[in-house]
């Protein structure tokens, strides 16, 4: 939450400007249903669109992770932003000016600083590789094969052998201590009560992480011997999130293709790109959490895998297709035959032979069943009996029934056993997972419900919970109601503290007959506290009778008031503890 507040005749202008699904258009794909736009969110997996643009409140909401808000929040979470950053990014898209009197606040000066101190280093360490003290890099990045428009288009460096060559440099170049450290450039010791600062990076040659809007956001520095540790990358930062990052993305981005070659590392990728493979990226870890998966969903409708053919890559790739599946990307493994990997191939036998293995690439469910089939000799009764039951599995999680339907029959003739008995395993497997997935969607639902505030799971019932939500919604929807309901209203009135706090930030605005809409309140909460009041607003239909719905939404509260203090629902009996639900 920023400190210092922008003009809300700004903030209206701004998000009249940038009309909400014009902006989300650009990230995802929209269909209309009615007064409302729906696509696949991009802040989670999802196969079924839940993400919905609400154009008459210009708000967005997702009912699969509850991520919702404005404009404003929209790009700052799709582009991990700062409330101000975000602010400025919509300016800039709309060629509006800032407002005249400047705005900022600590959060953002800490990430524009560190942008610039990260910027700074970038330039240090390319001109220490140009350097007579950079040769032996430049020597070991040349003998790896790449050219120097390569090393130049990457921006390759070298950090000098030294303890503080780059604190010095940033020092003189206005930056501080502590800023370095917060940029993970530095590091700090303290030793007999002397503080002292020194280089994270030293004696290695440096790869700049840069992300899909250019900014340098990362390093990451390898060693030129056999030393350990051989890797060494920016822990994250305010700018910087190893789950989030993608290599290459920037250049990519722009290759004009919609399929992308995802590498285990930032080298494979470059020598990818020397190659004219210039659609290479590398996610920045193997987990491939959803921040990775979402970005990558972004650009590609095709990811092909080109992972190492050990047991870690192998157990990659696996997360990989399972990550990818979910976001209705399709996935397609790269055998990697005659090296160990790309750089290796296309040093061995040139890119043609790459480019064969890309084209000649399996599609997810090939490699799967190839896979799962390995270990069972198929030419006996065992092998195939026990090779289907694994394979039926793999077959029931395919939504296309054309795509169901030649496997299928692919696997009957190669096994000898007939379709019929294949597809009736499929359906009855298509149908229990369909059962598990109802199941979970609804504990998740469950869950949710009292999760996501502690203070209302232990001082009110699911009842009152949503009398708070029905009576927000419903002033911040009407504010005209406030006058009718007098004094009936007070923050003492509500139970739990999230929505105590709502009521005071809306407050003055029900007092002016204003109202206080999701691009104004978003100021003051953070994404996730936005993103649940958004789905309390545009929760439903308002009631022919929303005064009528208020008073009893406040006798409802006013009730659980008299009620003596539950206790810690821990020590309830299972009868007690169901009451709650009641």
């Amino acid at each position: 939450m920023a400190e210092r507040r922008i003009n809300e005749d700004y903030l209206r202008e701004l998000r009249d400007k940038n009309e909400i699904s014009e902006v989300v258009s650009s990230y995802v794909n929209l269909r209309r249903h009615g007064s409302t736009m729906k696509g696949l969110c991009p802040f989670h997996n999802e196969k079924t669109p839940s993400f919905t643009v609400y154009l008459d409140t210009q708000s967005f909401y997702c009912f699969g992770c509850g991520a919702g808000g404005d404009v404003i929040t929209f790009i700052r979470r799709i582009d991990n932003l700062g409330y101000l950053d975000a602010v400025k990014t919509l300016a800039q898209r709309v060629n509006m000016p800032l407002p005249e009197d400047g705005f900022d606040d600590g959060v953002s000066n800490r990430r524009r600083r560190m942008l610039a101190a990260n910027r700074e280093a970038a330039r240090f360490f390319h001109d220490c590789l140009m350097s007579p003290q950079g040769r032996g890099c430049l020597d070991y990045l040349l003998d790896r094969g790449y050219t120097m428009s390569t090393i130049r288009h990457f921006g390759l460096g070298y950090a000098p052998n030294e303890w503080h060559a780059l604190c010095d440099h940033l020092h003189q170049k206005g930056f501080s201590m502590p800023e370095l450290v917060d940029a993970n450039l530095a590091r700090k010791s303290e030793k007999n009560g002397k503080v002292n600062y020194y280089d994270n990076f030293r004696n290695r040659a440096i790869v700049p992480i840069i992300d899909v809007n250019g900014n340098v956001v990362a390093f990451g520095g390898r060693v030129l011997d056999d030393s350990k540790p051989k890797y060494i990358n920016t822990s994250d930062t305010l700018v910087y999130k190893k789950g989030a990052g993608v290599f290459g993305l920037n250049f990519a981005k722009s290759s004009g293709e919609r399929r992308l070659i995802l590498t285990e590392g930032y080298m494979d990728t470059i020598a990818l790109h020397q190659a004219g493979f210039t659609n290479s990226i590398a996610c920045l870890g193997t987990a491939l959490p959803d921040e990775q998966v979402n970005l990558v969903s972004r650009y590609a409708d095709e990811v092909l895998l080109s992972y190492d053919s050990d047991e870690a890559g192998q157990k990659a790739v696996q997360r990989a297709i399972a990550a990818f599946s979910k976001v209705g990307v399709k996935v397609r493994v790269l055998a990697l035959s005659g090296g160990k990997d790309p750089d290796e191939i296309i040093k061995k036998y040139g890119p043609e032979r790459f480019r064969a293995i890309v084209d000649g690439a399996a599609n997810d469910i090939e490699f799967r069943l190839n896979k799962t089939r390995q270990p069972f000799d198929v030419s006996t009764d065992d092998g195939k009996i026990n090779f289907m039951r694994e394979a039926v599995g793999i077959l029931a999680s395919i939504d296309s029934d054309i795509e169901r339907d030649v496997y299928e029959a692919r696997l009957s003739n190669d096994l000898g056993i007939s379709k019929e008995s294949i597809s009736n395993q499929v359906r009855a497997a298509r149908r229990r997972r369909k059962v598990g997935q109802e199941r979970e969607a609804f504990r998740k639902i469950q869950t949710q419900s009292f999760s996501s505030d502690k203070s209302v799971a232990v001082t009110a019932n699911l009842g009152a919970v949503r009398a708070e939500e029905r009576l927000i919604a419903n002033l911040v929807r009407d504010p005209a109601l406030y006058r009718q309901l007098g004094d009936q209203l007070s923050e003492e009135l509500f139970l739990s503290e999230f929505y105590r706090r709502v009521f005071q930030v809306i407050l003055p605005y029900l007092q002016n007959a204003e109202q206080p809409d999701i691009t104004i309140l978003a100021q003051y909460f953070s994404t996730e506290e936005i993103g649940r009041l958004t789905g309390v607003i545009n929760a439903g239909v308002p009631s022919g009778n929303s005064g009528a719905e208020c008073v009893e939404c406040i006798n409802r509260l006013k009730e659980e008031k008299n009620k003596a203090d539950v206790g810690d629902v821990s020590s309830f009996s299972d009868e007690e503890f169901s009451k709650l639900f009641k």
